[in-house]
């Protein structure tokens, strides 16, 4: 393909016959480049979350080779980079404290290189918005290549999904109903390939929603990890991102309003992770693209959970690709005119335009309109005197019995507090009571770890209750289940109403009236505010102290208040 010569940004850097010029090239020589490839032609960073802690990514630099090959195959330069990793299975102590501090990672390499363009190579559940943060801040050409779902697990002759069934498993454990050696076996069938979770949970959330955005090339979200065509999706990307260069399609011109609409609505009929919402109104406030909670609930209420996927349903990612994948539900969407079909993606074109033809080859897992698994998906968003600025709640999770409950509270100040408490036999909690857990948001964990959907006292598991109403400031594995309710804000360690329930006090859940309602009078409220004390940690320096005195709330994206809004991608001063 012939494209028309022009000066790129990294010419400022290998394009200069002085001193400067010199020293760029030739250093980068020692890496065995021929003179030719610093003839003007762009210069592609692949941006790799590859790391051997992060085992959902640990496939991704085979992948990035082949993302190499399509672009030296348009006439681009290939310069691969590591930013920090964050894996959500060992990272402590939580993934999400470290997602801004990738995004900073991110932004400022990408500024301060010789870079034209980027490819964001990302799986597990923060490497995806982190990337697509910064990225957004730096705007220049940008395209997503994730590293796709392990095939499904198996185990005693069954599909089993990550993080689902380990929760189930777990419950099981503690109710007699699963041994320790059934248990210890399932770990290895549940993990059996390459790539991240095959659930429905976050990271496989975030595949969906960089390719709802529009800033993957189609079937980005599904394509297992080790099937074949992933390798060809990531060559294909390597072609398009050098296109896109020549085009100087960025970012910002992508990421509109509409595309976010669009991704709420696709979110909801995936039955996607409520993490989502935060990582959405994260990426939104990078490119000043007003975003909030309401609009979460209004856009998303309506929208029909049509992929039945654990944990809200039955099947996994391997089925969903096979069954047609995201443009599937992206055309079922249109059709029913639910999408802003005209919203521009990293192909160039309308949405619309990739998926019009899109064939759905299973109607069990990518369900009709007239055939749901949730008539009303999406996120719900609960307000209230507990939550003034909103919570949060997935319904195509949720049990039905408990949408509208009202119950006696168990609190615990703490995660450690909970783990203390639970296994107590003399714990006073029924199966009507509302478990409430305290001090795990952004600034009070901190971080805001993946706590929220926290496990029944085992005496109710050995009745059989499988379901509590529970609610917190933290978040929820996107892979897990169940009536939880999620984000509270404000939140309990700057002294939100989370942090003045106490241990009986009644809590009144309507979501259909979109209401929590904590049953205690003004008062009385007001009393245990003048003796409460924040638990805000001590930290003496490092990113941690920066992370709790600039972080935002649930409702804002939890980003750094100092990160929000694009910067550019203009160097600021000159070197040497």
């Amino acid at each position: 393909m012939t494209q028309e010569k022009r000066q790129f940004r990294s010419a400022a850097w290998f394009g200069r016959s002085d001193k400067d010029g010199f020293i760029h090239r030739s250093w980068m020589k020692n890496q065995g480049f021929p003179p030719d490839v610093f003839d003007g032609r762009p210069v592609i960073g692949i941006c790799n979350t590859w790391s051997e802690l992060t085992p959902c990514n640990a496939h991704l630099r085979a992948l990035a080779e082949r993302v190499k090959r399509g672009i030296w195959e348009m006439g681009g330069l290939p310069l691969e980079f590591p930013v920090m990793s964050t894996g959500e299975t060992n990272l402590r102590p939580t993934a999400m404290l470290y997602r801004n501090l990738v995004s900073m990672d991110v932004e400022e390499s990408l500024r301060a290189n010789p870079v034209d363009g980027v490819v964001l190579m990302c799986g597990c559940d923060k490497t995806t918005p982190a990337l697509l943060m910064g990225a957004a801040s730096c705007d220049l050409p940008a395209i997503v290549v994730s590293g796709g779902p392990m095939l499904n697990g198996k185990f005693h002759g069954k599909d089993i999904g990550s993080g689902t069934d380990l929760w189930r498993f777990s419950e099981d454990v503690k109710a007699g109903k699963m041994s320790q050696q059934e248990f210890a076996e399932a770990e290895s069938c549940m993990s059996r390939s390459a790539g991240h979770c095959m659930t429905m949970g976050t990271a496989s959330t975030m595949a969906g929603m960089a390719e709802a955005l529009g800033m993957t090339l189609p079937h980005n979200a599904a394509i297992p990890a080790v099937d074949s065509r992933r390798s060809v999706l990531a060559h294909l990307s390597g072609r398009r991102i050098v296109e896109m260069v020549h085009e100087n399609l960025t970012p910002s011109q992508i990421l509109k309003r509409a595309a976010f609409e669009n991704a709420i609505r696709i979110n909801g009929a995936l039955g996607g992770s409520t993490n989502a919402v935060i990582h959405l109104l994260a990426i939104a406030g990078r490119v000043g693209v007003p975003l909030t909670l309401d609009d979460w609930d209004r856009i998303g209420r309506d929208t029909p959970t049509l992929v039945d996927l654990m944990p809200s349903g039955r099947f996994l990612m391997e089925d969903f690709y096979y069954a047609g994948g995201l443009p599937a539900v992206v055309r079922s969407l249109a059709e029913h005119q639910l999408l802003h079909a005209d919203a521009l993606t990293v192909t160039g074109k309308p949405i619309i335009e990739n998926c019009k033809d899109a064939p759905n080859w299973n109607q069990e897992v990518i369900r009709t309109f007239d055939n749901p698994l949730v008539k009303q998906g999406g996120v719900a968003v609960l307000r209230g005197n507990l939550a003034p600025d909103g919570a949060v709640l997935k319904p195509s999770a949720a049990s039905a019995e408990l949408m509208q409950h009202r119950g006696p509270a168990v609190v615990f100040s703490s995660v450690e507090h909970y783990h203390e408490r639970i296994m107590d036999p003399q714990l006073e909690v029924d199966e009507n009571s509302v478990l409430v857990l305290q001090n795990c948001g952004p600034k009070g964990y901190p971080g805001m770890p993946e706590v929220g959907n926290m496990g029944l006292p085992p005496k109710l598991l050995a009745r059989g209750i499988k379901d509590m109403v529970r609610i917190s400031d933290a978040r929820m594995s996107g892979t897990a289940y169940g009536t939880v309710i999620l984000h509270v804000c404000p939140e309990a360690a700057l002294g939100g109403p989370l942090a003045l329930v106490r241990d009986g006090d009644m809590i009144e859940v309507d979501v259909k009236k979109r209401r929590l309602h904590l049953d205690v009078s003004d008062d009385e409220l007001a009393r245990r505010r003048e003796e409460w004390v924040s638990p805000l940690p001590a930290m003496q320096g490092g990113y941690q102290q920066m992370y709790i005195q600039h972080v935002m709330q649930a409702c804002e994206g939890a980003d750094l208040d100092f990160l929000v809004g694009c910067r550019g991608n203009k160097v600021p001063r000159e070197s040497h």
